[in-house]
């Protein structure tokens, strides 16, 4: 089981998960690879141009602190759920 680390998370801007959160896994400078744990497992990442995504890059320390290190699904859908909960978050 392969150990992921993430720093961004991103916000889809165009398709037909447009709005949907997702972390971002990987990169490079045409595509971003992102997952929400659910729709999109660690296994199958979501493929979109940087474009048609909104990066989110300021987050709290302690969300941080759980995306250093995940292994499952269910890790990724509680960094989501944490980020959509958090009250200072509101505002982005």
């Amino acid at each position: 089981m392969k150990e992921w680390t993430s720093t961004l998370l991103a916000v889809s801007l165009a398709g037909r998960d447009k709005g949907s959160l997702y972390v971002v896994l990987d990169s490079d400078e045409t595509w971003v690879w992102l997952t929400d744990g659910k729709r999109r497992r660690l296994e199958n990442p979501k493929r979109k141009k940087w474009k048609h995504v909104q990066v989110i890059r300021h987050l709290p320390e302690e969300l941080l602190a759980q995306m250093r290190s995940f292994t499952l699904d269910a890790h990724v859908r509680k960094i989501l759920a944490e980020y959509r909960k958090d009250p200072q978050t509101a505002g982005e």
